[in-house]
């Protein structure tokens, strides 16, 4: 039985989500080709989470092996701590090494896939493992950004190059920044889920009528965007909403997802228009499925200028200053959507191209 060690980076909910995607669509490229995959999610990402997108069976392992970004919420970073934890970990890289390289030894793992953790290139070069990582960035180039802040981000950006380097693969996502630092790279479509409920089962449960036209999905990641101010929503009571954020103000035009096995992909049915914070897993499955993209910008993450321009190439739009948005102007929601900038569309087969090239190695090996 073939072993698929997976290992997700430890930032928010949306590396957890592309990568459960993915995981389930080689779970059934293995059923399909009558390979009894065994499947292994290091995160520390919670299990729910992962259920949500996997059903096949499949071994949780909470693990980290980075940081990403340390936040309060999907906007707010805390950079001299996140400065601090990633120089904690180069400081225990060996310890780290030693014993998850072990683990992937004992475990007879075959292939590991990284979203895309640095260390993991280093620990699978230690277990004799190939490594492919998978992302449209890597943590090198954000971290680079921040060093006329924080001069220590510097060195961090170096030393993650250097863990990027003994990777094997590397499946570049589209809205990417060059990734120079990692190797062998192939350029793959979009990946992500699909509905999985009906528009009218979703909208007997919300019990609206109101068309796709006027409906809008807002979500703004894992962890929300405090002081959100959806009081501006009461100015489009026409309009439906819906949310997967638990706080903020009660509205009648405003529904809030309670169902945690519900996902903002199952809802994209319900709309045409999704209102967003740049993030690759959202914009991914909205053009996945042929929606509208409503966005605010983000200037101190350096991903986002890749997410914007690409959304503006690739999707009919609206892109909206951070501060109009907390500042309670949401007249773009019905402001008609700009044209893709660019006539080519982008691939949709992302993860068939992965799973593909996953069967073509266990098959190799077997």
């Amino acid at each position: 039985m073939p072993t698929l060690y997976f290992a997700v980076t430890n930032h928010g909910f949306g590396h957890a989500t592309r990568s459960a995607a993915l995981a389930a669509e080689i779970s059934q490229y293995c059923q399909a080709a009558d390979i009894p995959l065994r499947l292994i999610m290091a995160t520390k990402a919670p299990k729910w989470l992962l259920d949500t997108y996997l059903k096949e069976p499949y071994e949780h392992r909470p693990a980290a092996f980075d940081v990403g970004v340390l936040q309060s919420d999907s906007l707010n970073m805390d950079k001299a701590a996140t400065l601090e934890a990633v120089q904690a970990i180069r400081a225990d890289e060996e310890r780290m090494i030693a014993e998850e390289s072990a683990f992937l030894k004992a475990q007879r793992v075959d292939l590991v896939l990284a979203d895309i953790p640095p260390l993991m290139a280093k620990i699978s070069a230690a277990a004799d493992v190939p490594c492919w990582m998978i992302s449209n960035f890597g943590w090198d180039f954000i971290y680079r950004d921040w060093v006329d802040e924080y001069e220590g981000f510097g060195a961090i950006a170096t030393y993650i190059s250097d863990c990027f380097s003994q990777a094997t693969r590397t499946f570049r996502l589209p809205f990417h920044e060059p990734m120079s630092a990692l190797p062998n790279k192939i350029d793959v479509g979009l990946t992500g889920g699909s509905p999985t409920y009906s528009e009218a089962q979703l909208r007997d449960l919300m019990q609206s009528d109101i068309p796709p036209e006027r409906t809008v999905l807002l979500t703004f990641g894992g962890m929300g965007v405090a002081k959100t101010p959806y009081e501006a929503l009461a100015e489009f009571p026409d309009w439906q909403f819906i949310t997967f954020d638990q706080s903020g103000a009660s509205l009648p035009n405003l529904y809030r997802v309670n169902d945690r096995q519900m996902r903002p992909v199952d809802w994209m049915a319900t709309c045409d228009r999704v209102f967003s914070k740049p993030g690759y897993s959202t914009f991914s499955e909205a053009c996945l499925l042929d929606k509208g993209v409503i966005t605010i910008t983000r200037d101190d993450f350096a991903e986002a200028h890749y997410l914007l321009e690409g959304v503006q190439d690739h999707a009919h739009h609206r892109v909206v200053r951070a501060q109009t948005f907390f500042e309670g102007d949401w007249s773009c929601i019905t402001q008609d959507l700009l044209p893709p900038r660019k006539g080519t569309k982008l691939d949709k087969n992302g993860k068939e191209a992965i799973a593909a090239a996953v069967i073509e190695h266990f098959n190799a090996i077997s």
